[in-house]
Protein backbone atom coordinates (compact mmCIF):
# COMPACT_ATOMS: atom_id res chain seq x y z
CA UNK A 1 0.00 0.00 0.00
CA UNK A 2 1.24 3.48 -1.40
CA UNK A 3 -1.33 5.04 -0.09
CA UNK A 4 -1.95 5.30 4.10
CA UNK A 5 -4.65 3.29 5.38
CA UNK A 6 -6.05 3.56 8.70
CA UNK A 7 -6.05 0.72 10.37
CA UNK A 8 -10.20 0.89 10.68
CA UNK A 9 -10.26 1.25 7.03
CA UNK A 10 -7.84 -2.37 6.52
CA UNK A 11 -9.90 -3.87 8.81
CA UNK A 12 -13.28 -3.20 7.61
CA UNK A 13 -11.22 -4.20 4.02
CA UNK A 14 -10.65 -7.82 4.90
CA UNK A 15 -13.63 -8.35 7.02
CA UNK A 16 -11.70 -8.56 10.47
CA UNK A 17 -11.82 -7.52 14.12
CA UNK A 18 -9.65 -4.41 15.12
CA UNK A 19 -8.23 -5.36 18.41
CA UNK A 20 -6.06 -2.24 18.73
CA UNK A 21 -5.95 0.72 16.76
CA UNK A 22 -2.32 2.55 15.80
CA UNK A 23 -1.01 4.68 13.27
CA UNK A 24 -1.97 4.16 9.37
CA UNK A 25 0.16 1.45 7.41
CA UNK A 26 2.29 2.82 3.94
CA UNK A 27 3.17 -0.58 2.57
CA UNK A 28 2.77 -4.17 3.12
CA UNK A 29 5.30 -6.95 4.03
CA UNK A 30 5.00 -10.63 4.85
CA UNK A 31 8.50 -11.24 5.95
CA UNK A 32 9.47 -10.02 9.27
CA UNK A 33 13.39 -9.60 7.84
CA UNK A 34 11.92 -6.92 5.32
CA UNK A 35 10.10 -4.97 7.35
CA UNK A 36 10.00 -0.71 7.13
CA UNK A 37 8.81 1.65 9.63
CA UNK A 38 4.92 2.11 8.64
CA UNK A 39 4.63 -1.34 7.68
CA UNK A 40 1.50 -3.87 7.63
CA UNK A 41 3.13 -7.09 8.81
CA UNK A 42 1.05 -10.09 7.16
CA UNK A 43 2.21 -13.19 8.87
CA UNK A 44 1.78 -16.35 6.44
CA UNK A 45 1.03 -19.97 7.70
CA UNK A 46 2.91 -22.56 5.75
CA UNK A 47 3.37 -26.11 6.09
CA UNK A 48 6.99 -25.82 7.75
CA UNK A 49 6.39 -22.27 8.86
CA UNK A 50 4.12 -19.82 10.58
CA UNK A 51 4.57 -16.25 10.35
CA UNK A 52 2.58 -15.44 13.76
CA UNK A 53 5.54 -16.54 15.54
CA UNK A 54 7.67 -13.41 14.44
CA UNK A 55 4.63 -10.52 14.68
CA UNK A 56 6.70 -9.16 17.85
CA UNK A 57 9.98 -9.01 15.89
CA UNK A 58 7.86 -7.30 13.18
CA UNK A 59 6.31 -4.11 15.46
CA UNK A 60 9.13 -3.72 17.19
CA UNK A 61 11.21 -3.34 14.01
CA UNK A 62 8.54 -0.54 12.95
CA UNK A 63 5.46 -1.79 11.54
CA UNK A 64 2.88 -0.07 12.73
CA UNK A 65 0.47 -3.30 12.71
CA UNK A 66 -0.63 -6.47 11.84
CA UNK A 67 -3.16 -9.07 11.19
CA UNK A 68 -3.33 -12.21 13.09
CA UNK A 69 -5.17 -15.33 12.90
CA UNK A 70 -3.85 -16.33 16.30
CA UNK A 71 -4.48 -13.17 18.81
CA UNK A 72 -0.97 -12.76 20.92
CA UNK A 73 -1.31 -12.68 24.29
CA UNK A 74 0.32 -9.81 25.22
CA UNK A 75 -0.31 -6.71 22.70
CA UNK A 76 2.30 -3.70 22.19
CA UNK A 77 1.47 -0.36 23.10
CA UNK A 78 0.21 1.81 19.89
CA UNK A 79 0.44 -0.91 17.33
CA UNK A 80 -2.66 -1.80 15.68
CA UNK A 81 -3.80 -5.79 15.55
CA UNK A 82 -6.70 -7.08 13.30
CA UNK A 83 -7.82 -10.32 13.89
CA UNK A 84 -9.30 -11.99 11.02
CA UNK A 85 -10.10 -16.18 10.19
CA UNK A 86 -7.02 -16.62 7.47
CA UNK A 87 -4.29 -14.43 6.52
CA UNK A 88 -3.14 -15.51 3.22
CA UNK A 89 -7.01 -14.57 2.29
CA UNK A 90 -6.97 -11.60 4.14
CA UNK A 91 -4.11 -10.25 1.74
CA UNK A 92 -6.01 -10.45 -0.74
CA UNK A 93 -9.14 -8.93 0.17
CA UNK A 94 -6.88 -5.75 1.08
CA UNK A 95 -5.08 -6.62 -2.36
CA UNK A 96 -9.00 -6.78 -4.03
CA UNK A 97 -10.12 -3.43 -1.71
CA UNK A 98 -6.89 -1.44 -2.21
CA UNK A 99 -7.08 -2.25 -6.36
CA UNK A 100 -10.50 -0.40 -6.36
CA UNK A 101 -9.05 2.74 -5.26
CA UNK A 102 -7.04 2.72 -9.02
CA UNK A 103 -9.14 3.56 -12.37
CA UNK A 104 -6.62 2.64 -14.57
CA UNK A 105 -5.72 -0.06 -17.35
CA UNK A 106 -5.45 -2.84 -15.62
CA UNK A 107 -4.08 -6.04 -18.03
CA UNK A 108 -4.46 -9.74 -16.30
CA UNK A 109 -2.37 -11.88 -18.18
CA UNK A 110 -2.65 -15.88 -18.12
CA UNK A 111 -1.49 -18.93 -20.32
CA UNK A 112 0.11 -22.68 -20.20
CA UNK A 113 3.38 -20.98 -21.71
CA UNK A 114 4.69 -17.28 -22.28
CA UNK A 115 3.27 -15.30 -19.66
CA UNK A 116 6.14 -14.14 -17.78
CA UNK A 117 7.50 -13.39 -21.68
CA UNK A 118 4.32 -11.76 -22.50
CA UNK A 119 3.83 -9.62 -19.14
CA UNK A 120 7.48 -8.22 -19.79
CA UNK A 121 6.38 -7.16 -23.73
CA UNK A 122 3.46 -5.77 -22.44
CA UNK A 123 5.30 -4.07 -19.81
CA UNK A 124 7.77 -2.87 -22.22
CA UNK A 125 5.34 -1.35 -24.70
CA UNK A 126 3.11 0.17 -22.39
CA UNK A 127 5.86 2.02 -20.63
CA UNK A 128 6.36 3.95 -23.55
CA UNK A 129 3.52 6.13 -23.10
CA UNK A 130 2.21 5.10 -19.33
CA UNK A 131 3.81 4.78 -15.78
CA UNK A 132 3.28 1.41 -15.53
CA UNK A 133 3.03 -1.43 -12.97
CA UNK A 134 3.91 -4.94 -13.19
CA UNK A 135 4.25 -8.11 -11.89
CA UNK A 136 8.10 -8.67 -10.67
CA UNK A 137 9.67 -11.90 -11.88
CA UNK A 138 7.06 -14.57 -11.57
CA UNK A 139 5.26 -13.53 -8.27
CA UNK A 140 1.98 -14.83 -9.97
CA UNK A 141 0.41 -16.73 -7.15
CA UNK A 142 -2.16 -16.10 -4.38
CA UNK A 143 0.87 -14.21 -2.37
CA UNK A 144 2.37 -12.75 -5.09
CA UNK A 145 -0.18 -11.39 -6.87
CA UNK A 146 -1.71 -8.97 -4.06
CA UNK A 147 1.66 -7.98 -3.26
CA UNK A 148 1.75 -6.76 -6.32
CA UNK A 149 -1.40 -4.92 -6.38
CA UNK A 150 -0.18 -3.52 -3.05
CA UNK A 151 2.73 -1.63 -4.86
CA UNK A 152 0.30 0.82 -6.80
CA UNK A 153 0.91 4.03 -6.56
CA UNK A 154 -1.21 7.30 -7.29
CA UNK A 155 1.28 7.52 -10.01
CA UNK A 156 0.46 4.31 -12.21
CA UNK A 157 -1.31 4.76 -14.93
CA UNK A 158 -1.34 1.36 -16.20
CA UNK A 159 -0.96 -2.42 -14.65
CA UNK A 160 0.50 -5.39 -16.07
CA UNK A 161 -0.32 -8.73 -14.07
CA UNK A 162 0.46 -12.34 -14.34
CA UNK A 163 -1.56 -14.83 -12.80
CA UNK A 164 -0.46 -18.39 -12.54
CA UNK A 165 -2.64 -21.65 -12.10
CA UNK A 166 -2.08 -25.53 -11.82
CA UNK A 167 -5.45 -25.95 -9.98
CA UNK A 168 -9.48 -24.97 -11.16
CA UNK A 169 -10.56 -21.66 -9.01
CA UNK A 170 -6.84 -20.23 -8.87
CA UNK A 171 -7.81 -17.62 -11.62
CA UNK A 172 -10.92 -16.58 -10.41
CA UNK A 173 -9.67 -15.98 -7.24
CA UNK A 174 -6.88 -13.96 -8.58
CA UNK A 175 -9.05 -12.77 -10.52
CA UNK A 176 -11.20 -11.24 -7.78
CA UNK A 177 -8.34 -9.11 -6.73
CA UNK A 178 -7.30 -7.79 -10.37
CA UNK A 179 -10.83 -7.30 -11.76
CA UNK A 180 -8.95 -6.34 -15.31
CA UNK A 181 -10.60 -4.64 -17.91
CA UNK A 182 -8.05 -6.45 -20.35
CA UNK A 183 -7.74 -10.63 -20.51
CA UNK A 184 -5.06 -12.10 -21.57
CA UNK A 185 -4.77 -15.77 -23.03
CA UNK A 186 -1.23 -16.74 -24.43
CA UNK A 187 -1.91 -20.18 -25.52
CA UNK A 188 -3.23 -23.14 -24.27
CA UNK A 189 -1.34 -26.29 -23.71
CA UNK A 190 -0.52 -28.87 -21.26
CA UNK A 191 0.95 -27.47 -18.41
CA UNK A 192 -0.18 -29.14 -15.12
CA UNK A 193 -2.46 -30.59 -17.15
CA UNK A 194 -2.55 -33.19 -14.89
CA UNK A 195 -4.57 -31.65 -12.48
CA UNK A 196 -7.20 -30.44 -14.64
CA UNK A 197 -9.02 -33.72 -16.21
CA UNK A 198 -5.96 -34.47 -17.63
CA UNK A 199 -7.28 -33.00 -21.02
CA UNK A 200 -6.67 -29.58 -22.65
CA UNK A 201 -10.22 -28.51 -22.41
CA UNK A 202 -9.67 -28.72 -18.65
CA UNK A 203 -6.81 -26.44 -19.34
CA UNK A 204 -8.60 -24.17 -21.50
CA UNK A 205 -11.61 -23.91 -18.38
CA UNK A 206 -9.29 -22.50 -16.08
CA UNK A 207 -7.79 -20.73 -17.68
CA UNK A 208 -10.84 -19.13 -19.16
CA UNK A 209 -11.95 -18.28 -15.37
CA UNK A 210 -10.16 -14.80 -16.35
CA UNK A 211 -13.08 -13.83 -18.27
CA UNK A 212 -15.48 -13.86 -15.01
CA UNK A 213 -13.87 -10.74 -13.23
CA UNK A 214 -13.20 -8.80 -16.67
CA UNK A 215 -14.95 -5.18 -16.54
CA UNK A 216 -18.12 -4.24 -18.33
CA UNK A 217 -16.77 -3.10 -21.81
CA UNK A 218 -13.86 -4.91 -21.47
CA UNK A 219 -10.76 -6.19 -24.00
CA UNK A 220 -9.98 -9.87 -24.33
CA UNK A 221 -6.97 -10.45 -26.19
CA UNK A 222 -5.98 -14.63 -27.39
CA UNK A 223 -4.02 -16.19 -29.21
CA UNK A 224 -5.55 -16.16 -32.76
CA UNK A 225 -3.66 -19.35 -33.61
CA UNK A 226 -4.69 -21.92 -30.46
CA UNK A 227 -7.13 -24.40 -31.93
CA UNK A 228 -9.07 -24.19 -28.25
CA UNK A 229 -8.85 -20.50 -27.98
CA UNK A 230 -10.44 -20.28 -31.52
CA UNK A 231 -13.35 -22.23 -29.65
CA UNK A 232 -14.20 -19.17 -27.22
CA UNK A 233 -17.51 -17.29 -28.35
CA UNK A 234 -16.69 -14.09 -25.97
CA UNK A 235 -19.27 -11.49 -24.57
CA UNK A 236 -16.30 -8.58 -24.84
CA UNK A 237 -14.54 -6.87 -27.78
CA UNK A 238 -11.75 -10.01 -29.07
CA UNK A 239 -8.50 -9.41 -30.43
CA UNK A 240 -6.60 -12.65 -31.63
CA UNK A 241 -3.37 -12.23 -32.53
CA UNK A 242 -1.12 -14.39 -34.81
CA UNK A 243 -0.14 -15.74 -38.41
CA UNK A 244 -3.73 -17.12 -39.34
CA UNK A 245 -6.64 -15.55 -41.23
CA UNK A 246 -8.83 -15.30 -38.80
CA UNK A 247 -6.72 -13.04 -36.64
CA UNK A 248 -7.25 -9.40 -36.86
CA UNK A 249 -4.19 -8.96 -35.62
CA UNK A 250 -1.91 -10.46 -38.00
CA UNK A 251 1.33 -11.48 -38.21
CA UNK A 252 3.57 -11.65 -41.50
CA UNK A 253 6.85 -11.35 -43.12
CA UNK A 254 8.81 -13.09 -40.05
CA UNK A 255 12.54 -13.58 -40.51
CA UNK A 256 14.15 -15.23 -37.75
CA UNK A 257 17.79 -14.03 -36.94
CA UNK A 258 18.69 -16.66 -34.82
CA UNK A 259 19.88 -15.94 -31.26
CA UNK A 260 19.70 -12.06 -32.32
CA UNK A 261 15.92 -12.47 -32.52
CA UNK A 262 13.48 -11.91 -35.20
CA UNK A 263 12.01 -8.98 -36.95
CA UNK A 264 7.96 -9.30 -38.12
CA UNK A 265 5.39 -7.13 -39.45
CA UNK A 266 2.22 -6.93 -37.21
CA UNK A 267 -1.07 -5.53 -39.06
CA UNK A 268 -4.37 -4.51 -37.35
CA UNK A 269 -7.29 -3.14 -38.62
CA UNK A 270 -5.91 0.53 -38.82
CA UNK A 271 -1.78 0.18 -39.12
CA UNK A 272 0.92 -1.86 -39.95
CA UNK A 273 3.80 -2.28 -37.42
CA UNK A 274 7.35 -3.17 -38.63
CA UNK A 275 8.66 -5.32 -35.49
CA UNK A 276 12.20 -5.76 -34.29
CA UNK A 277 12.07 -8.57 -31.59
CA UNK A 278 15.54 -8.46 -29.39
CA UNK A 279 15.11 -12.05 -28.18
CA UNK A 280 15.36 -15.76 -29.94
CA UNK A 281 12.29 -17.83 -30.45
CA UNK A 282 9.50 -18.04 -33.27
CA UNK A 283 7.03 -17.87 -30.59
CA UNK A 284 8.03 -14.38 -29.46
CA UNK A 285 5.55 -13.13 -32.38
CA UNK A 286 2.78 -13.79 -30.28
CA UNK A 287 3.88 -11.56 -27.23
CA UNK A 288 4.37 -8.74 -29.47
CA UNK A 289 1.28 -8.79 -31.76
CA UNK A 290 -0.47 -8.59 -28.00
CA UNK A 291 1.94 -6.01 -27.27
CA UNK A 292 0.83 -3.78 -30.34
CA UNK A 293 -3.45 -4.97 -29.90
CA UNK A 294 -2.98 -4.28 -26.53
CA UNK A 295 -0.88 -0.81 -27.37
CA UNK A 296 -3.26 0.36 -30.17
CA UNK A 297 -6.18 -0.19 -28.03
CA UNK A 298 -5.16 2.31 -25.13
CA UNK A 299 -4.23 4.73 -27.80
CA UNK A 300 -0.17 4.16 -27.80
CA UNK A 301 1.30 5.90 -31.26
CA UNK A 302 2.80 3.69 -33.84
CA UNK A 303 6.60 4.86 -32.39
CA UNK A 304 5.58 4.16 -29.32
CA UNK A 305 4.83 0.85 -30.00
CA UNK A 306 7.59 0.06 -32.06
CA UNK A 307 9.92 1.60 -29.67
CA UNK A 308 8.35 -0.71 -26.78
CA UNK A 309 8.85 -4.30 -28.70
CA UNK A 310 12.64 -3.12 -29.55
CA UNK A 311 12.87 -2.68 -25.71
CA UNK A 312 12.12 -5.86 -24.84
CA UNK A 313 14.20 -7.83 -22.41
CA UNK A 314 13.74 -11.50 -20.95
CA UNK A 315 13.54 -11.92 -17.23
CA UNK A 316 15.11 -14.76 -15.17
CA UNK A 317 16.44 -17.42 -16.41
CA UNK A 318 14.17 -16.98 -19.72
CA UNK A 319 16.27 -17.40 -23.13
CA UNK A 320 18.95 -15.82 -21.11
CA UNK A 321 22.35 -15.70 -23.13
CA UNK A 322 25.62 -16.15 -21.42
CA UNK A 323 28.58 -16.19 -23.46
CA UNK A 324 31.76 -18.22 -22.34
CA UNK A 325 35.01 -18.32 -23.74
CA UNK A 326 36.37 -19.79 -26.60
CA UNK A 327 33.13 -18.95 -28.23
CA UNK A 328 30.95 -20.91 -25.83
CA UNK A 329 27.26 -20.33 -25.51
CA UNK A 330 24.83 -21.44 -22.49
CA UNK A 331 20.99 -20.44 -23.73
CA UNK A 332 19.48 -20.47 -19.87
CA UNK A 333 15.96 -21.39 -19.92
CA UNK A 334 15.45 -23.49 -17.15
CA UNK A 335 12.43 -21.52 -15.21
CA UNK A 336 10.15 -24.02 -16.35
CA UNK A 337 9.06 -26.08 -19.09
CA UNK A 338 6.06 -27.70 -21.05
CA UNK A 339 6.17 -29.94 -24.62
CA UNK A 340 5.03 -26.97 -26.20
CA UNK A 341 7.63 -24.71 -25.00
CA UNK A 342 10.24 -27.50 -25.46
CA UNK A 343 10.11 -28.18 -28.38
CA UNK A 344 10.05 -24.64 -29.29
CA UNK A 345 13.31 -24.14 -27.34
CA UNK A 346 14.49 -27.04 -29.44
CA UNK A 347 13.35 -25.79 -32.73
CA UNK A 348 15.29 -22.88 -32.25
CA UNK A 349 18.65 -24.34 -30.49
CA UNK A 350 18.82 -26.59 -33.73
CA UNK A 351 18.48 -23.25 -35.70
CA UNK A 352 21.77 -21.81 -33.82
CA UNK A 353 24.61 -20.97 -36.28
CA UNK A 354 26.92 -22.93 -33.84
CA UNK A 355 29.80 -25.31 -34.75
CA UNK A 356 28.35 -27.13 -31.95
CA UNK A 357 24.58 -27.88 -30.23
CA UNK A 358 24.30 -29.41 -27.35
CA UNK A 359 20.27 -29.73 -25.14
CA UNK A 360 20.34 -30.36 -21.83
CA UNK A 361 16.93 -31.22 -20.75
CA UNK A 362 15.32 -32.26 -17.23
CA UNK A 363 11.99 -33.28 -16.58
CA UNK A 364 8.68 -31.44 -16.97
CA UNK A 365 6.19 -31.80 -14.45
CA UNK A 366 3.01 -32.08 -13.49
CA UNK A 367 1.38 -34.01 -16.84
CA UNK A 368 0.20 -36.47 -15.03
CA UNK A 369 -0.69 -39.49 -17.21
CA UNK A 370 0.51 -37.80 -20.27
CA UNK A 371 4.45 -37.40 -19.12
CA UNK A 372 5.78 -40.97 -21.18
CA UNK A 373 3.75 -39.85 -23.78
CA UNK A 374 4.95 -35.92 -23.80
CA UNK A 375 8.98 -37.12 -23.32
CA UNK A 376 8.72 -39.28 -25.64
CA UNK A 377 7.23 -36.92 -28.33
CA UNK A 378 10.38 -34.75 -27.70
CA UNK A 379 12.68 -37.43 -27.81
CA UNK A 380 11.22 -38.24 -31.40
CA UNK A 381 11.19 -34.51 -32.25
CA UNK A 382 15.25 -35.03 -31.45
CA UNK A 383 15.59 -37.86 -33.66
CA UNK A 384 14.99 -34.93 -36.98
CA UNK A 385 16.43 -32.30 -35.41
CA UNK A 386 19.81 -34.04 -35.22
CA UNK A 387 21.62 -32.64 -32.56
CA UNK A 388 25.34 -32.64 -31.71
CA UNK A 389 24.63 -33.68 -28.20
CA UNK A 390 21.96 -34.35 -25.79
CA UNK A 391 22.08 -34.88 -21.90
CA UNK A 392 18.68 -35.89 -20.60
CA UNK A 393 18.00 -35.79 -16.82
CA UNK A 394 15.19 -37.36 -14.51
CA UNK A 395 13.03 -39.78 -13.83
CA UNK A 396 10.65 -38.76 -17.24
CA UNK A 397 13.96 -38.28 -19.30
CA UNK A 398 14.11 -42.10 -19.52
CA UNK A 399 10.78 -42.66 -22.23
CA UNK A 400 13.21 -39.53 -24.66
CA UNK A 401 15.98 -41.34 -24.29
CA UNK A 402 14.16 -44.51 -25.26
CA UNK A 403 12.43 -42.56 -28.27
CA UNK A 404 15.68 -40.60 -29.15
CA UNK A 405 17.05 -44.50 -29.87
CA UNK A 406 19.81 -44.03 -27.51
CA UNK A 407 21.41 -41.10 -29.11
CA UNK A 408 21.18 -39.88 -25.56
CA UNK A 409 23.34 -39.39 -22.17
CA UNK A 410 20.63 -40.23 -19.42
CA UNK A 411 21.02 -39.57 -15.59
CA UNK A 412 19.01 -39.84 -12.66
CA UNK A 413 19.92 -37.04 -10.77
CA UNK A 414 22.76 -33.64 -12.00
CA UNK A 415 25.49 -34.58 -10.22
CA UNK A 416 25.80 -38.12 -12.36
CA UNK A 417 25.83 -36.14 -15.42
CA UNK A 418 28.24 -33.16 -14.58
CA UNK A 419 31.06 -34.69 -15.89
CA UNK A 420 30.02 -35.47 -18.97
CA UNK A 421 28.54 -31.77 -18.98
CA UNK A 422 32.30 -30.49 -18.59
CA UNK A 423 33.21 -32.74 -21.46
CA UNK A 424 30.93 -32.29 -23.84
CA UNK A 425 30.88 -28.26 -23.29
CA UNK A 426 33.59 -28.15 -25.82
CA UNK A 427 34.60 -24.66 -27.16
CA UNK A 428 32.02 -23.73 -29.94
CA UNK A 429 28.99 -25.34 -28.72
CA UNK A 430 25.80 -23.65 -27.81
CA UNK A 431 23.78 -25.46 -24.75
CA UNK A 432 20.98 -24.83 -24.42
CA UNK A 433 19.53 -25.70 -20.44
CA UNK A 434 15.49 -26.45 -19.96
CA UNK A 435 13.57 -27.98 -17.70
CA UNK A 436 10.55 -27.62 -15.23
CA UNK A 437 11.84 -25.19 -12.32
CA UNK A 438 11.41 -28.69 -9.64
CA UNK A 439 14.42 -29.97 -11.54
CA UNK A 440 16.62 -26.71 -10.18
CA UNK A 441 18.69 -26.91 -13.40
CA UNK A 442 19.98 -23.75 -12.55
CA UNK A 443 22.58 -25.48 -10.92
CA UNK A 444 23.19 -27.08 -14.43
CA UNK A 445 24.10 -23.45 -15.89
CA UNK A 446 26.07 -22.75 -12.68
CA UNK A 447 28.47 -26.43 -13.82
CA UNK A 448 28.50 -25.05 -17.14
CA UNK A 449 29.22 -21.46 -16.66
CA UNK A 450 32.81 -23.26 -14.83
CA UNK A 451 34.08 -24.32 -18.38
Amino acid sequence: MRIPCTAREIAAAVGGRLLQDGDAARRVSTDSRDILAGDLFVPLVGERFDGHAYIDMALQKGAAGCLCAQTPGTLLPEKFYIAVDDTEAALGKLAGWYRGKFDIPMVQVTGSAGKTTTKEMLAAVLSQHFHTLKTLANFNNFVGTPQTLLRLEKEHQAAVIETGMDHFGEIRRMGVMVRPTIAVITNIGDAHIGNLDGTREGVLRAKSEIFENLQAGGLAVLNGDDPLLNTLDLPFQTLRCGESENCNVRVTDICEHGIEGLSCTVTTEKDSYPLNIPSPGRFMIYSAAMGVAIGEYLGLTKDEIIRGVAAYTPTGSRMHLIHRPENRLIIDDCYNANPQAMAAALRLLAATDRPRRMAVLGDMGDLGELSPKAHGDIGRLLNELKLDCVVAIGRWMAYLADAAGGNVYHFDTLEQAYETLHREFTPGTVALVKASHAMHFEKIVEELEKA
